[in-house]
Formats: structure tokens, C-alpha cells, sequence
């Protein structure tokens, strides 16, 4: 699929859970964007980012074997392939994986731009029952230069005993927190976040390990979320649907417009 300058941007993004460090709260991988980004440029996000040609091509492929939603596989395969850029991670994979392997298995990625090489050099295989489908946002009119048509998944790293390295170029910084120590930081200002990303971390702070984070989106159907101004009060709000499993519907328009 392609998009030109007017349509969006097809994209996914991974949240990733480990055990929680400091409290009995999982912890989620966040990484802080590059400031000189074109879009959510200095902000905190999870792993993530655009569709590739390549992807689609590996989801073609693969979905072919199992008559499988390719559109639906590539997205899957982008999430697995940015996070492994981006982090160092290698998540929804199958095979033998180890730090080691992970870090050749970055490197070859970089080379070659696509997920398909990486697969077969390590005899990995994607593992699609780990990645687990919980949202899809897509929001038009949020005064951004680019609009992307993201869809969020979750993924269990369980223990978590893995290291991560930022690849300094995209992003400036890595780091483990849990959905409500996110939000509180937020708060302080010691992070900025989008609209998306506050509800997402909102709708995360409500499960208290992985296993509930995935019954819970296993039993609400992914739908497109377009947040829509409200302009009946005092002051506009944008506001989301109520029926998405979403805690908070709305924020002030001038709030969520700053990312603070």
C-alpha cells in the first residue's frame, strides 16, 4: 500500500510489557523522539513508526501460507521490525534468540532496511500470537504536518532481563516505566505526550500485568479512533468514542493541542 501527501500514513506501534521493577505496576517501554522529528518531534511515545514497502511485501508472502490478512501481517511485521530498530528488541519473534543474536540481527536490519533478510540469516520465524492487536488511532485535523493511521499492539517480555540501546537517531532516550508513573511524569512536565499517547497510557494504567492488558483487548474489537472537537461548552474539547475501552474520553482542546 502506498500513501501520497494528502492520505495517511499507515503505521504501527508496540507497546511492550516487562515485570515491574519498583512496584507491583508492569512497566512499558517508552522512547523519546528525536526533536528534530517532523512529527511528535521531543515527545514520548512507544516503539513504532511507518509501514514499509517491504513490509507489505514479507506480509504478502507470509500471509499467502496461511491465508492470512496480509494488509493486517504487515502492519504486525512493521511493529516487530521498528521496535528491533529503534530498541534493540526482539519481540514477536521465533527461534533462537539471544542478546547477542539480537544485536547482529539489529545491525543486519540497518543494512538491509527490511525484516525479510533478518528472518532468514537466523532461521526466525514472526510470531503472531504474541503480538496482540489493542488499538487504532487515526487522527485527522490535529493540526500535525503528516497524519498516520496507526494501529497498537501489545507484546509480554515477561522478566524482561534484556538490554536496549537507542539508535540515536530517531530517539534520544529509552527508558522502563509503568502507565501511571508515565502519566504522573507527564503531569510534572518531565515528559511530553500527544493526545494518543495519554489516552493509551490512561487506558494501560487499568491492568495490572500483562495477562489482563491482553484479555481485556482481546475482548474489545480494534475500531478506528478519530477524536472529534466539541465545541458545545465553556471551552472546545476533543473527545474520542466512549465504547473503545478508553478510562478518559476528552481533554481540553488547547491542552491536548500543546502535547504537556
Amino acid at each position: 500500500m502506498s500513501s501520497s501527501a494528502d492520505q495517511p500514513i499507515p503505521a504501527a506501534t508496540l507497546v511492550i510489557f516487562r515485570e515491574g521493577r519498583e512496584g507491583p505496576d508492569p512497566e512499558l517501554l517508552m522512547v523519546v523522539r528525536s526533536r528534530t522529528m517532523s512529527f511528535a518531534g521531543g515527545m514520548a511515545v512507544f516503539p513504532g513508526g511507518r509501514v514499509d514497502p517491504a513490509d507489505y511485501e514479507l506480509g504478502k508472502e507470509l500471509a499467502r501460507d496461511r491465508d492470512e490478512d496480509a494488509e493486517e501481517l504487515a502492519h504486525r511485521i512493521a511493529a516487530i521490525r521498528e521496535t528491533l530498530e529503534e530498541t534493540g528488541l526482539a519481540v514477536g519473534l521465533s527461534g533462537v534468540i539471544d542478546g547477542t543474536l539480537a544485536r547482529e540481527a539489529r545491525a543486519l536490519l540497518l543494512e538491509h532496511g527490511a525484516l525479510a533478510p533478518v528472518l532468514e540469516r537466523f532461521g526466525w520465524s514472526i510470531d503472531r500470537d504474541a503480538i496482540i492487536p489493542f488499538a487504532r488511532w487515526l487522527p485527522l485535523g490535529m493540526a500535525h504536518n503528516r497524519i498516520f493511521d496507526t494501529r497498537f499492539y501489545l507484546a509480554d517480555l515477561g522478566t524482561g532481563a534484556v538490554d536496549v540501546e537507542v539508535d540515536a537517531t530517531e530517539n534520544t532516550r529509552l527508558f522502563w516505566v509503568s502507565a501511571k508513573r508515565a502519566l504522573e511524569m507527564a503531569e510534572r512536565e518531565e515528559i511530553a505526550v500527544i493526545f494518543p499517547t495519554r489516552r493509551n497510557l490512561e487506558r494501560l494504567a487499568l491492568f495490572g500485568d500483562f495477562a489482563a492488558a491482553r484479555a481485556h483487548a482481546e475482548a474489545t474489537p480494534v475500531r478506528i479512533i478519530t477524536p472529534q472537537v466539541d465545541e458545545s461548552g465553556s471551552a472546545p474539547v476533543l473527545r474520542i468514542p466512549d465504547d473503545a475501552g478508553y478510562p478518559v474520553i476528552e481533554e481540553v482542546l488547547e491542552r491536548a493541542m500543546r502535547g504537556d
